[in-house]
């Protein structure tokens, strides 16, 4: 299993979670070498910003050389920030787009490629945001919001793509979790962001992640994991 952005967070958590289940893990991010994470007979470590296709085809050999195979990948490596439309800049666009549509690209590709050859299968699972099919007022994320969108257009195209080789894509979409990204932000702020008034911890989107990788009859899906804040007004 491949896990991006693992060096804290959902990643981190994530990570955790297939080890514990008995998965061999290869675990990436930007400074994975300082994380608490060290290697072991059933987790390897690769450091790289998955932006760049070298850190993918870094990424797919180490899996490939560690444990012979690639069943699954997680696509949690990503960023977000807020700006008024008219404030965001090309460089900021190219931000957005490396790491959430970039790293998406170059490492699935990889691993698909690989799939096919092993004709056994496999998952690709993603991180969007609830804030793409229902925005809300005052959190100016568009183009953020754009990258995330794109996410889930190419999960339920490549999922119909990809459906009769057994390879399933999926994403979960989280509203407000206590991540390291929210540490300066009012608690009361962040809980008003939920229809259920609450902060979805780590573990609650971890939980969504193990789903859609061994739900095996499911593929093409969107999971959001945000105390109702995509049904509508609150």
């Amino acid at each position: 299993m491949i896990v991006t952005g693992a060096s804290q967070g959902i990643g981190a958590g994530v990570a955790r979670a297939f080890i514990e289940r008995g998965y061999n893990v290869v675990a990436n991010s930007l400074h994975i070498t300082k994380s608490p994470f060290e290697a072991t007979e059933k987790l390897a470590l690769v450091e790289g910003d998955v932006a760049e296709a070298s850190t993918a085809a870094k990424i797919a050999s180490t899996a490939m050389s560690n444990f012979g195979s690639i069943d699954g990948v997680v696509n949690n490596a990503g960023i977000f920030f807020t700006k008024p439309f008219t404030d965001y800049t090309a460089g900021d666009f190219e931000r957005l787009s490396g790491t959430n549509l970039k790293g998406y690209i170059y490492i699935t590709q990889l691993a698909v490629k690989q799939m096919l050859a092993q004709k056994t299968g496999g998952c690709v699972t993603c991180i969007t945001s609830a804030m793409v099919e229902h925005p809300i007022a005052g959190v100016k994320a568009s183009v953020a919001m754009m990258t995330k969108g794109g996410l889930e257009a190419i999960t339920r195209s490549l999922a119909m793509e990809y459906a009769n080789e057994g390879i399933r894509f999926n994403a979960v979409a989280p509203g407000v979790v206590n991540t390291p990204m929210h540490a300066d932000d009012s608690k009361e702020l962040l809980k008003s962001m939920s229809p259920m008034g609450e902060i979805s911890d780590v573990g609650d989107i971890v939980q969504a992640i193990v789903y859609l990788t061994e739900a095996r009859h499911v593929t093409g899906e969107v999971l959001h994991v945000d105390g109702g804040a995509h049904n509508g007004k609150w």
